[in-house]
């Protein structure tokens, strides 16, 4: 410490008490009435395209009708949810940066746009390689579930929706259905064919998936230490017992006409139906949220980027480049924006913000070294 005390130059930074001299907080609101307009928006928009694209309900399955109002429901919820997310300060800021660096041509030949944004998507979507990064099991139960959702969710909304159904076509031999999307025909696949089989077995598929993937992921949280003592039931058990319910439900249907002869069938798609409405609507509330943020990591990825290759902010105490300027420069004014106002009482010198943590070691050094009269080491 005597030496860092030595070595650090004279700078009249000093911090502030949060609030002082600056804005006060903004008051959240009991209900933000810009996420309600907004999720408002997005299910009207999503039930006009219902309409539309099942040609008036024509292609509508009315069997669906309760999955269908259960979508309304995740859609006002997700977007209600999204637009408070994005409305706080941190997150606002991270959003736009990243939309500014990712669209400015100035920015494209020095961040070498195209590879950057293969690599992100392949890193933060597809791959997911920041989880295999914390456990090689962790991984695998968590792309077993991410994969099999979406392999689930691609087959049952377009057909939820009546934007997407089957008809018959050829018939003999070389039996076929008619694929129609939004009331066009667009190719006939074979009825027992490999194409067919994947077809109207996929959604088998994401369940062999997903039932596997929440095992792993139940067997880790009940047995590494370190999960157990942060897990709480409605934010981590809870989603993966959805999810093993409505995936074991969909398997048992399969199950039933495939061997039983239909026995249960009834009983058995009202239990499935159930799980999935269950689920749908917890989806905007809890851990399963995360799914419609991670794309933003994207942008994120980018802004991480540009901070990198750009301006370096120095320490004026140590006198040395320790972070990204825009970086240092958007956290000020976002601590602006929440409240806390860390410039120095005189108005002069630095921000305490624009201070390294070294630097900010070396002026506590100093200020317990002044209290000591000089006897601080």
């Amino acid at each position: 410490m005597s030496a860092e005390l030595a070595d650090a130059r004279p700078c009249p930074v000093a911090p502030a008490h949060p609030g002082e001299g600056g804005s006060a907080p903004r008051r959240v609101p009991l209900v933000h009435w810009g996420a309600v307009r907004n999720g408002v928006v997005a299910t009207a928009a999503l039930a006009a395209l219902i309409v539309v694209g099942s040609r008036d309900l024509a292609d509508f399955d009315s069997a669906l009708v309760g999955y269908t109002f259960a979508c309304l429901f995740m859609t006002f919820g997700v977007v209600y949810r999204y637009s408070v997310w994005l409305s706080k300060p941190p997150t606002r800021m991270y959003w736009v940066r990243g939309f500014q660096v990712l669209f400015s041509p100035r920015r494209w030949p020095r961040l070498r746009r195209p590879t950057l944004i293969v690599k992100a998507l392949w890193s933060k979507i597809i791959a997911q390689d920041f989880i295999l990064r914390r456990g090689l099991t962790r991984w695998i139960a968590h792309m077993l579930i991410a994969w099999g959702c979406m392999l689930a969710a691609a087959v049952t909304f377009p057909l939820v929706f009546g934007w997407l159904h089957f008809e018959s076509g050829a018939s003999g031999a070389g039996a076929t259905y008619r694929v129609v999307v939004f009331g066009q025909p667009v190719s006939e696949i074979p009825v027992h064919g490999v194409v067919g089989w994947a077809v109207f077995h996929a959604l088998i598929v994401s369940g062999f998936m997903v039932v596997p993937g929440v095992m792993l992921a139940m067997y880790r949280r009940t047995r590494e230490s370190g999960a157990v003592a942060v897990q709480r039931f409605e934010r981590d058990l809870l989603p993966l017992l959805l999810l093993f319910a409505v995936s074991v439900s969909g398997l048992l249907l399969w199950v039933s006409y495939t061997w039983l002869h239909g026995y249960f069938y009834g009983a058995l798609a009202q239990l499935h139906a159930l799980t999935v409405i269950v689920t749908l609507l917890y989806l905007p509330f809890g851990k399963l949220f995360h799914v419609f943020q991670r794309p933003a990591s994207v942008g994120v990825t980018f802004y991480k980027e540009a901070g990198d290759r750009g301006e370096k902010a120095t320490c004026p105490v140590t006198g040395e480049a320790f972070a990204a300027k825009l970086q240092t420069d958007d956290l000020k004014e976002v601590l602006g924006e929440v409240g806390f106002d860390y410039a120095p009482r005189s108005g002069a010198g630095a921000a305490w913000s624009e201070v390294s943590p070294r630097g900010r070691r070396m002026l506590i050094g100093r200020a317990h070294n002044r209290a000591r009269g000089g006897r601080f080491s």
